[in-house]
């Protein structure tokens, strides 16, 4: 045998098997051990997060708002009502994420986009990534709140960015909605290391004072519309709010908890209530944008 067929049928014939056997995913039984092994080859990511179409006008040059609505798929988020009739907190959000970005649109000269626009599940990390790769000017993530077994809490709150929880009720509600990406074994993911960390906390810091500014606009524009929390502003470390390239904002509709909040809610007017409410602050925030 000449050493070019030996070659061939001791080293390529068996790499050749053992790459369709790979491509196939089939297992290759050792009865020696008592196992079956096969082998298994990384190929990174399938594919990268599918964005959402942009609604509005179509210059680019007017500002862009991402309304980010919480939850959704197999996680409900709160859940309030009956057994037999369920108010679940991705339904409500939901409602008023649709009925913000009509509002919005119906004003003019804001182009809109939300994260999702049915029945689906985004990962916390997705949510805020989707706004940075629109290049939003403003992410707002509503979400409805919950008290356990406390049925007397009350009223909605606005939660922007802080390292240091303001009180220990939004460090629980940072770890409970942070921990929403394990319901299905799904890891938090931090932000890029190779962002130079200088210019990180430079960028984070305007974000978070035009996050307060919007925060205070929504307290003022709903005072008339919504029965606001006694802390109506507050700062806790939420993954969805780290976005150090633009302001974020997280609304708490309420809670679903507190029977009567909740059938509130869950109406047509209890949403148009606190749509109207986030759209007139978004409007006035960036009339302010403009005039600087």
């Amino acid at each position: 045998m000449s050493l070019r067929w030996f070659f061939f049928l001791v080293v390529l014939m068996p790499m050749a098997l053992i790459g369709a056997l790979i491509l196939l995913g089939i297992k290759l039984a050792v009865p020696e051990i008592g196992r079956d092994y096969v082998i298994r080859v990384p190929l990174g990511d399938i594919a990268e997060i599918g964005l959402p179409d942009v609604a509005g006008p179509r210059e680019d040059n007017l500002p862009l708002v991402v309304i980010d609505a919480g939850h959704g798929g197999h996680d409900p988020g709160a859940v309030g009502g009956d057994s037999e009739q369920p108010i679940r907190e991705k339904d409500v959000v939901l409602g008023i994420a649709l009925k913000l970005r009509e509002q919005l649109l119906d004003q003019g000269g804001i182009r809109v986009a939300l994260t999702r626009e049915g029945d689906t599940f985004l990962s916390l990390s997705e949510r805020p990534a989707i706004a940075r790769r629109l290049e939003a000017d403003l992410f707002v993530s509503i979400h409805a709140d919950s008290a356990g077994e406390e049925d007397t809490a009350a009223g909605a709150s606005i939660y922007t960015l802080s390292e240091r929880a303001t009180s220990a009720a939004a460090a629980r509600y940072a770890r409970r909605e942070n921990d929403a990406d394990r319901l299905n074994g799904l890891e938090i993911e931090g932000e890029d290391d190779a962002v130079n960390a200088i210019l990180v906390e430079l960028s984070q810091r305007r974000a978070k004072e035009e996050a307060l500014e919007l925060a205070g606009l929504i307290a003022r524009e709903g005072q008339t519309l919504l029965n606001f929390h006694p802390q109506t502003i507050r700062g806790a470390d939420l993954v969805v709010l780290r976005t150090p390239d633009m302001p974020s904002v997280l609304f708490e509709a309420g809670f679903l908890t507190n029977p009567s909040e909740a059938d509130q809610l869950a109406s047509e007017e209890g949403q148009e209530a606190a749509a109207e409410s986030l759209a007139r602050a978004i409007q006035v925030y960036f009339v302010r944008q403009g005039a600087r």
